[in-house]
């Protein structure tokens, strides 16, 4: 037997029963937030509320989620994963049933301020439990593995919550989401019951003054910058005639995304994480790129797929090198700062985006954010020059 082969038996199990639970219980969460995402705006300015209705349930919403992260931290050491990650289930699931009774906009924003602190409880406990299940020499790998299960219900959720709503009604879609979060329920018997371990003298944002956790955070809300763009903007930006190619290009994108992070992270786990970084944010930079090229359709698609390429690597590359830097008690802090880093980069994104592409053009608006991924391979070259 080799060496080769006496570490890679020694290798610990990473399928474990708690880790099988804790993805089962991702996918029906993060199913119910995709099968609706769309969804919902929709149902709101089709009811009255107009542009102004859609804008404010996504907003209130992604407000929410950023508030619960912040207290995430402090809720998961004060009752428990188990506890915690119920309670996230039960605000993404029972609202979602109520939107059925009025597209009233005051009780479309409530049901939108409830699933978004459900969806920030969710998103902060899912990574902090599994650095705190799965031993360090297959971390990467694992947070891989739950990126391939929070990735397949955007690929599956987001045009299937669309076709349900258009073929069937809003009630079936309601229907849905609420039963795939509370199904999940089910998952909990499964869950560790511990308390997250934190530091009670430090908070979310303390992480910043760390350059270790700084500079990860940083590069990763640059790539989620260019994502929420993409995300937002690209149907809008292409030729009418070229819509179909966009839907393709944000397939492709969303398919791409979770496969790099899974295989980042065994990648990582074998010869280093560290050594991604650089690489990730290149690839995404090179594939916003090819964003210029609005009616080339080989563009787009190449460029939506080398974007999903490095988004979902610089995904497991960012997270892993922020656990690596931190002790145990910091977990549940770190995944809610690398969380505020996703959320918070896409939000600027679309936004500052949208003001912008309407001085300049969208080709030029893509070519600044190219050049904004392209900046940040100089912090990613310090961060691999001080990594050990």
């Amino acid at each position: 037997m080799t060496d080769l082969d006496v570490r890679t038996a020694k290798r610990p199990t990473l399928l474990t029963r708690q880790m099988i639970f804790l993805l089962v219980a991702s996918i029906g969460s993060t199913g119910s937030f995709y099968l609706l995402i769309s969804v919902v705006p929709l149902y709101a300015a089709t009811s009255g509320a107009g542009g102004m209705g859609a804008g404010l349930s996504t907003g209130v919403m992604m407000l929410a989620t950023v508030l619960m992260e912040l207290a995430a931290p402090t809720l998961l050491s004060r009752f428990g994963y188990r506890a915690g990650f119920g309670l996230g289930l039960l605000l993404l699931g029972v609202p979602s049933a109520l939107l059925a009774a009025s597209p009233a906009l005051p009780l479309v924003l409530a049901v939108c301020l409830a699933r978004g602190a459900g969806l920030g409880i969710v998103v902060v406990a899912g990574p902090a439990m599994i650095a705190e299940l799965v031993p360090d020499e297959r971390r990467g790998e694992a947070l891989g593995l739950y990126g391939l299960a929070v990735g397949v219900p955007a690929i599956v959720g987001l045009p299937l919550g669309l076709w349900l709503s258009v073929h069937l009604g809003y009630g079936p879609v309601f229907a849905a989401g609420a039963a795939a979060s509370l199904a999940a329920l089910a998952t909990l018997v499964g869950l560790p019951a511990a308390r997250g371990r934190i530091d009670k003298h430090a908070g979310v944002l303390a992480g910043l003054r760390d350059g270790a956790l700084a500079r990860p955070a940083t590069i990763f809300s640059a790539i989620t910058l260019a994502a929420g763009i993409l995300l937002t903007f690209l149907p809008i930006a292409v030729p009418a005639t070229s819509r179909g190619t966009a839907a393709l290009a944000l397939l492709v994108q969303a398919a791409t995304m979770p496969l790099a992070r899974w295989l980042a992270g065994r990648y990582g786990d074998r010869h280093g994480t560290a050594r991604l970084l650089l690489p990730s944010v290149f690839t995404a930079a090179l594939g916003t790129t090819g964003l210029i090229w609005l009616h080339n359709p080989y563009a787009l698609v190449t460029g939506a797929a080398l974007f999903g390429i490095g988004f979902g690597a610089a995904q497991n590359v960012t997270l892993t090198l922020m656990f690596q830097r931190s002790p145990k008690t910091e977990f549940g802090r770190v995944s809610a700062l690398w969380n505020l880093a996703y959320d918070g980069g896409m939000g600027i994104g679309a936004t500052g985006f949208g003001l912008m592409a309407g001085l300049v053009g969208y080709p030029a608006g893509f070519a600044l954010t190219a050049a904004v991924l392209f900046l940040a391979l100089i912090p990613a070259r310090l961060d691999r020059r001080r990594t050990p």
